[in-house]
């Protein structure tokens, strides 16, 4: 799989075979896409979390405490969502998808139907909680990405792009195309960024307190 924005297929031959060129494939349960998007994965995990819901669904729509259905869906069926989020790159439509689908798990919770015209804000109150999900994945993005910055490996030198080679670079009309540390950019820039990283307890406090609202932001 060739991802770039050349549409010249890649031609590699082993023992005389080419090999196929595709536009997607799974790898390690994730989903890849020519596009270098993520918008496929976070579709196909919501797919999968809302099958999975369906299935129990007995279970959380039952006459359980609430607070223990509460825990049993972020347990069992955010799990499935969120599998890999720590290295998704959230579009604004991304974030759109995955918020949609946590209003979702709470109306099936309290057998709201879209015909009763309940809105997102009075669900929310009926089963106390707020918009958590974007907020799980900056956290679950936090500590991977500060696990990565404190340590000297590959992946760390591909994150700061400072892998060897030659690549032609040609300006693109609009903004430039968002990045995985983009979610967690600090005002004073990456170097002060990976300072923090190198605190462990610190690193973790800074973004346990101040997840706040996510500013949605299409790129």
């Amino acid at each position: 799989m060739k991802i770039s924005r050349q549409p010249t297929p890649v031609t590699i031959k082993i023992d005389q075979k080419q090999v196929e060129n595709v536009k997607c494939f799974k790898y390690l349960g994730s989903l890849l896409t020519d596009d270098g998007r993520c918008t496929c994965e976070i579709k196909s995990r919501i797919a999968m979390a809302k099958a999975a819901f369906s299935k129990k669904k007995n279970l959380f729509t039952s006459k359980l405490d609430l607070n223990l259905r509460k825990k049993l869906v972020k347990c069992y069926i955010w799990s499935i969502a969120l599998y890999g989020a720590e290295t998704w790159t959230l579009r604004a439509v991304d974030q759109k998808h995955l918020e949609s689908f946590e209003m979702w798990c709470w109306r099936r919770m309290e057998k709201i139907s879209w015909t009763d015209y309940v809105r997102n804000e009075e669900v929310l109150i009926r089963v106390s909680e707020q918009r958590n999900i974007l907020h799980e994945i900056r956290k679950r993005k936090a500590n991977w990405i500060g696990h990565v910055l404190r340590r000297n490996c590959l992946l760390k030198e591909a994150i700061e792009g400072k892998i060897d080679g030659r690549i032609e670079v040609t300006r693109r009309r609009g903004r430039r195309r968002k990045k995985m540390l983009d979610d967690l950019g600090d005002r004073r820039g990456y170097c002060h960024l990976k300072e923090k990283a190198l605190d462990r307890i610190k690193w973790r406090n800074c973004f346990e307190r101040d997840c706040g609202p996510v500013v949605l932001t299409d790129y």
